[in-house]
């Protein structure tokens, strides 16, 4: 314990040695980090959260806020994380670095193992003279065990950090755990709630927020909201589950034979089995706990909108509404949450609304990377971009959705040696705007090809059996693949029980 305090604490002066030497720099540059008046930032995201929004196409979820936010914003069609788990992606997309350059794979490695003087997107507002605060989970967290507490933080990218705990984390003896074997945080596990929305502990962050928007409005600032449902266990106050009466929902549609031609790797590791083994009331029970959580989200997201409007600020705040990952929900027969590698984890909500882009209001269908949102958010306030970052500024798609955009995007897991796989096992994906080719072990363990024009469900294989045309995509998308994400297995340590 103490070796990986001291261990962190060199990484946080290496940290702070770098952001002065930038600050350094910028005053040789002959520009003073004075304050200035934006634009600022307000950088939302939510905690497992799918495409299971209105304005994504989903019949079920009731979020007329974001839909809101996304009808005078940008929203990104095709957008998608670097690795569907919590502490990789929310590390790649503070960075702006893929996890092959972080060498970030599982719950328990901070990036400044690897990278100690990266200077994260916050640091670089910070560098400008900028207020860069948190609230709640920008960084990785366990849910619900450390709601509360810093998390996994990183504290040089702050100036300010609060941490809420409402009654959610009190009453987690009342949550119902469908699976008494696992821990609630891995678990389908749900809990009706009793009182307010401002008793919870996603409540109270929106709250603290809105205080420091009242706080802050005349000055510049990067003001991180985190929200942490709709992760496991799925919590909100009774009123949202009363929207989505259980014998309203319904399990998605897969056919019976679905599983026939996808290798063992692509089904994650922690939901070997479909469905859990549970019987489909209960499932039906969890669909409506999960999106009673993403209403509650929603309506928190509809207080921080309704107070920018409120305190004149939203001529002057960039918004970026992302969610770390994508998530399952029954999908191809029975995948429940996330770490795969299928369109539903791969892709997730990223809407972004910037004062004055001419595309505004406009969905965009290019393929864009959450490794994009560091370079594009730093380039429209005018704060530093460093070199070297694994991604390009989205501004060209926000004043245009349409326009041309040679765009492919990759995402990678990392999976453990058990009883269906003799060793670790990576893979890596890419997707175009018209397939998805993903690898196992670079091909060892399994290759899928997914032709989304007519297939957008990824039901059918084309790798399996692949005729010409099918031999010749694989060909030509495996080089674009590999130049971006090794399917070797890492070098770096890496905790297999937190893959």
């Amino acid at each position: 314990m103490l070796k990986h305090s001291l261990d962190f604490s060199r990484r946080r002066w290496g940290s702070a040695l770098s952001l002065a030497f930038f600050l350094f720099m910028g005053l040789l540059r002959g520009e003073p980090p004075v304050a200035r008046k934006g634009p600022n930032v307000l950088f939302v995201v939510v905690d497992d959260l799918a495409a299971t929004l209105g304005c994504y196409g989903d019949v079920v979820a009731k979020t007329p806020h974001i839909d809101r936010l996304a009808a005078s914003g940008v929203r990104f069609e095709r957008a998608y994380n670097q690795l569907p788990l919590c502490n990789p992606t929310r590390a790649s997309v503070m960075t702006g670095l893929r996890p092959d350059r972080i060498k970030v794979y599982d719950l328990d490695r901070h990036f400044r193992d690897e990278v100690p003087d990266a200077i994260t997107l916050p640091q670089s507002f910070q560098e400008a003279g900028y207020l860069a605060a948190r609230v709640g989970k920008i960084y990785h967290y366990n849910v619900p065990a450390s709601i509360g507490t810093d998390g996994f933080d990183d504290p040089p990218s702050w100036n300010l950090r609060l941490n809420p705990k409402g009654r959610d984390k009190t009453d987690e003896g009342l949550v119902f755990n469908a699976e008494p074997h696992r821990k609630i945080s891995g678990a389908l596990s749900w809990l009706a709630a009793e009182g307010k929305d401002s008793e919870q502990t996603d409540g109270m962050i929106a709250d603290r927020a809105i205080g420091l928007l009242e706080k802050n409005r005349d000055k510049p600032f990067f003001l991180a909201v985190g929200f942490f449902r709709p992760h496991t266990p799925y919590i909100a106050p009774k009123r949202y589950f009363d929207m989505y009466p259980p014998d309203q929902m319904r399990l998605p549609y897969a056919p019976a034979n679905d599983r026939d031609d996808i290798p063992v790797a692509a089904f994650a590791h922690n939901c070997p089995v479909p469905h859990y083994n549970l019987e489909k009331p209960l499932l039906l029970k969890a669909l409506q706990a999960y999106y009673a959580c993403v209403s509650f989200i929603d309506a928190q997201v509809g207080r921080l909108l309704d107070a920018l409007d409120r305190l004149e600020l939203a001529e002057n705040t960039i918004v970026v509404f992302w969610s770390d990952h994508g998530y399952h929900l029954g999908e191809h027969n029975g995948i429940w949450q996330k770490r795969t590698l299928f369109e539903q984890a791969a892709r997730a909500p990223l809407i972004i609304r910037a004062p004055g882009a001419r595309g505004n209001g406009r969905s965009c269908s290019r393929v864009v990377e959450f490794v994009d949102i560091y370079p594009t958010v730093a380039s429209l306030a005018g704060a530093p971009v460093p070199k070297g970052l694994d991604g390009r500024s989205l501004r060209p798609l926000l004043d245009d959705p349409g326009a041309a955009w040679d765009g492919a995007a990759v995402t990678q897991v990392l999976r453990p040696a058990d009883g269906r796989l003799a060793r670790a096992v990576m893979g890596c994906s890419i997707r175009t705007e018209r397939w998805r080719y993903t690898e196992w072990a670079e091909g060892r363990e399994g290759v899928e090809l997914y032709d989304h024009r007519n297939d957008p469900l990824e039901f059918n294989n084309l790798a399996v059996k692949p005729d010409k045309a099918a031999k010749a995509i694989i060909n030509s998308l495996r080089p674009l693949l590999r130049a971006r994400a090794s399917g070797v297995l890492p070098k770096t340590p890496f905790n297999p029980k937190r893959l």
